[in-house]
């Protein structure tokens, strides 16, 4: 039996690092071998598997290895270092050629952005920054001084202050005087929180007639069923009906519900209120409303603003990131230019007699109505009015992807491209172009910072930071100019969202407490970038494509008016209005306590049906 000894190399021995002649051409047997050497990693083959059974059973068939043998040593020579060396030198070169050259580029690039025109641009996403942080501040301050006035008036003894300012307004006598308003609900589909934003509309505590209009395109659509199972639960309380508008063919399907809503309301009521099914009314919204158009007749149309409760997707920071610049033009506490379209109050009779044009306006092929009746206000100079109290809770669906944040800022552009005048379009033309610069404006700079700290971190390698000395410290002072104007911005923000949280929580002091302990901030200066780089590309796609599909529906623009509506299928697939998902779902349960409880078991009020 043959004896087996243990194996040993002697020091110096078996290794890499043992220099010996490389193998010639004529060491190789065949070209078959010679192409298995030439593909051998021996770099990555560990010099321990030298003196094993492999190497010397497969190598001896690749290169020739001069062997010694002994009675107790078995040493191997592989003469492969020469090339493993050379290999090695290679790709450091090669690296260091890679690095060079990105070292170059990169402190080209920075003079390059320390350029008057670079620095400039600099300066300019600075001042956007400082402007948009000065304009949430004051949007802030205006909002907390309506806290301040409920908070007084509850000193004061007035424990219904988030209903009413003045607590004789709730007198009897007061109450039967209140004019009539007619809330119509453009619905398509069913969605996620769409139950519980119709139970905070239909549960309000104004105290004047009443009614709500729920208007749908065909009974076919999932909101039907949904609605009509909510109606028959309140039908004792409120007064509230189901409309079929059938389907539209000369303006949006949403124009299209909101006029045949109009066509059915009560001929008594003095106002009409627009609502989107996606907002939450706080128990004294219609009130407040109501109020402001009694206290100044010469208001045209009263709006209001949502407050995006992100739900954790990049796609849902980036639509409240959306909405927050524009926020401050509704933190006005009056009167302002801007009109947004999920809630908006008029006087009833505008309509009845078609006034400036109101509902031939709308039908002619309008696709937007919010833009569409802004602009009827500014040609005839009737006046805008936004009410501090009007901030309602909009939450975003919980998978709410970023193609359907996508999707819905190509609807946002798409806006611009519809006018009903010379001047609307002038006016579209102009925000086109202002928000397009700005928003790029605003993203550069952080691409050039980028560059600046890059070249900055890789100076001290190459032994150029004397030589770049004055470019580089120009770049690092823009960079930390930047650095501070973000972070007074982001405080800014966080600063006018805390301060509408904590409003929206005492106007509604029944429902589910807000907190900002579920935003994310890092999240948000993320979609601050991402929006502002994405809207001018979606800007300049709707402008050369003209037409766009929105719940299904596909609506084609000719001469600022829609021309042409598509359909995909005979009844339309069903999706909400701002996440694009199928509105097939279960309906939610009914909320833990309602308004009448909560006032019952806070101020002793006598037993009340819950609602």
């Amino acid at each position: 039996m043959e004896r087996r000894v243990r194996q040993k190399r002697r020091v110096g021995e078996g290794t890499a690092w043992q220099h010996s002649q490389a193998p010639s051409g004529d060491q190789f047997p065949s070209e078959a071998i010679r192409h298995r050497f030439e593909n051998t990693d021996f770099q990555m083959m560990s010099c321990r598997y030298l003196n094993r059974s492999y190497f010397t059973k497969i190598a001896p068939d690749i290169i020739e290895i001069g062997c010694k043998r002994s009675a107790s040593t078995f040493t191997c020579f592989p003469q492969v270092d020469e090339l493993l060396t050379e290999s090695v030198s290679q790709g450091r070169e090669k690296a260091m050629a890679v690095l060079e050259t990105l070292d170059a580029f990169l402190a080209s690039a920075s003079r390059a952005c320390c350029s008057p025109l670079a620095i400039f641009i600099q300066i300019q996403g600075c001042v956007i920054c400082l402007t948009l942080a000065i304009g949430w501040a004051l949007a802030a301050y205006v909002r907390s001084r309506t806290i301040h006035h409920i908070k007084c008036n509850i000193r004061k003894g007035n424990s219904f202050a988030f209903i009413c300012g003045d607590i004789n307004d709730l007198e009897h006598s007061a109450q039967m005087n209140l004019p009539g308003v007619s809330v119509i609900m453009p619905l398509k589909g069913f969605g996620e929180h769409n139950l519980q934003n119709w139970r905070t509309q239909i549960t309000s505590l104004y105290g004047g007639p009443l009614e709500f209009l729920f208007v749908v395109e065909s009974s076919d659509d999932p909101a039907y069923t949904a609605v009509s199972s909510l109606i028959s639960e309140f039908q004792d309380n409120i007064d509230a009906k189901i409309v079929v508008a059938g389907l539209t063919t000369t303006c949006s399907q949403k124009i299209h519900n909101q006029l045949i809503g109009v066509q059915r309301m009560h001929k008594d009521s003095k106002y009409v209120l627009f609502l989107d099914d996606d907002i939450r009314l706080h128990p004294g919204s219609i009130g407040a409303l109501t109020a402001e158009m009694e206290k100044n007749p010469e208001i045209f149309i009263q709006t209001g603003y949502p407050l995006d409760l992100p739900s954790g997707s990049l796609g849902s920071y980036c639509i409240y990131e959306y909405h927050m610049p524009c926020s401050m033009g509704f933190a006005t506490g009056g009167k302002t230019f801007f009109l947004w379209g999920g809630c908006m109050m008029m006087h009833a009779e505008d309509f009845r007699k078609d006034l400036y044009g109101v509902v031939s306006g709308l039908s002619d092929g309008g696709y937007s109505d919010d833009m569409t009746l802004a602009a009827i206000a500014g040609q005839h100079k009737r006046l805008i009015w936004s009410p501090p109290v009007a901030i309602f809770p909009h939450p975003l669906a919980s998978d709410l992807s970023f193609p359907r944040y996508w999707n819905y800022l190509r609807k946002q552009t798409f806006v611009l491209e519809s006018y009903i005048s010379e001047v609307n379009w002038m006016m579209n033309r102009a925000l086109f172009s202002t928000h397009c610069y700005l928003s790029w404006g605003f993203v550069l700079p952080y691409f050039m910072a980028l560059i600046h700290v890059a070249a900055f971190l890789r100076a001290p390698n190459t032994g150029s930071l004397s030589k770049e000395s004055s470019s580089s410290y120009t770049g690092l002072l823009l960079v930390i100019g930047l650095l501070i104007s973000t972070v007074i911005e982001l405080l800014s923000m966080w600063s006018l969202t805390k301060v509408e949280v904590q409003l929206c929580n005492m106007l509604s002091p029944e429902g589910a407490t807000l907190s900002l302990d579920s935003y994310k901030w890092g999240f948000v200066f993320l979609a601050m970038l991402v929006d502002n780089f994405l809207y001018p590309i979606s800007a300049i796609r709707s402008h050369f494509s003209k037409s766009i599909n929105w719940s299904g529906i596909r609506y084609h623009l000719k001469d600022g008016k829609i021309s042409k509506i598509e359909r995909s299928m005979e009844n339309g697939p069903s999706y909400s209005d701002l996440a694009w998902k199928k509105l097939y779902g279960k309906i939610q349960p009914h909320p833990k306590g309602s308004l009448i409880n909560y006032l019952s078991r806070k101020y002793s009020l006598a037993p009340t049906k819950e609602v």
